[in-house]
């Protein structure tokens, strides 16, 4: 029986004779079902009409779809000295492309930011010996495939390594997650926000959204809570959630002023 990957977002449901009847991450106020109606596609269907290519984004590797698929999501690889991290996922997961992460040292962990990316983190998973998938256990009641990799953390803050760290900051979703490469940007860190923090299309602003297809702004209180987690934190680079939708440089001062500026707008 087939996997099957929904067309508009990208989510990956258990494998059945029949596509599901509805999507329920579409189904939700910040996605949107397709005009033409829901679809899905098996796992056949998606191998057969798109490939997984990888390149070098503001210094990371990434792997996305060509052509492009769903909402265009990509992921990020976090090299370590005994594996990669996965941030964020994509929908497909291909023999070519698990052959060369694994040249890369493979895979030890993934994270994903919020349910918008989930794809298929458990292919990519069993791929690499059923490494953990961690996804914030507030939006479980998002994920499309249950699998015993998935590990819904709890808290606002979860290691993965000395220099990898993963930050609830809720907003987008109530466990929307940022997560901090202290060794980024050679050694000034680097934040990987997904469309947490989404970069605007300047490159030199991120800006806030509860819905960014429905157009629902984020509340105040939320933003400033979203800013209160990244204070702390030094860096000097922020990777978006698509390509080269990055802030390559003093992204720390853009993060602030970015805030400001949004809580001004709305006010």
């Amino acid at each position: 029986m087939p996997l099957w990957t929904c067309f508009q977002c990208g989510a990956q449901f258990p494998d059945a004779p029949a596509p599901p009847d509805a999507c329920k991450i579409c189904d939700e106020e910040r996605q949107f079902v397709n005009w033409s109606g829901q679809r899905f596609l098996s796992h056949g269907e998606l191998a057969e009409r798109h490939q997984v290519v990888w390149r070098d984004d503001g210094g990371v590797l990434g792997l996305g779809l060509d052509p492009s698929f769903a909402i265009g999501q990509r992921a990020l690889l976090i090299p370590e000295p005994d594996g990669c991290v996965m941030w964020d996922c994509i929908p497909l997961a291909t023999d070519a492309a698990v052959a060369h992460v694994r040249g890369l040292g493979g895979l030890k962990a993934i994270a994903v930011s919020h349910p918008h990316f989930y794809g298929a983190a458990a292919d990519w998973s069993e791929a690499f010996g059923g490494v953990p998938a961690y996804l914030h256990g507030d939006d479980s009641a998002f994920v499309t495939r249950p699998h015993p990799a998935i590990m819904p953390w709890s808290g606002d803050r979860l290691a993965i390594s000395d220099d990898i760290v993963l930050l609830r900051t809720g907003g987008h979703f109530p466990g929307a997650t940022v997560l901090h490469w202290r060794k980024g940007a050679e050694g000034k860190g680097a934040l990987f926000t997904g469309d947490i923090a989404m970069v605007a299309m300047d490159r030199r602003h991120v800006s806030f959204m509860y819905s960014f297809p429905n157009y629902i702004p984020l509340g105040p209180a939320a933003v400033r809570r979203i800013a209160a987690v990244v204070a702390p934190l030094a860096f000097d680079r922020i990777y978006g959630a698509w390509w080269q939708k990055n802030i390559a440089d003093d992204a720390k001062a853009a993060f602030d002023r970015s805030v400001q500026r949004y809580l001004q707008a709305i006010a």
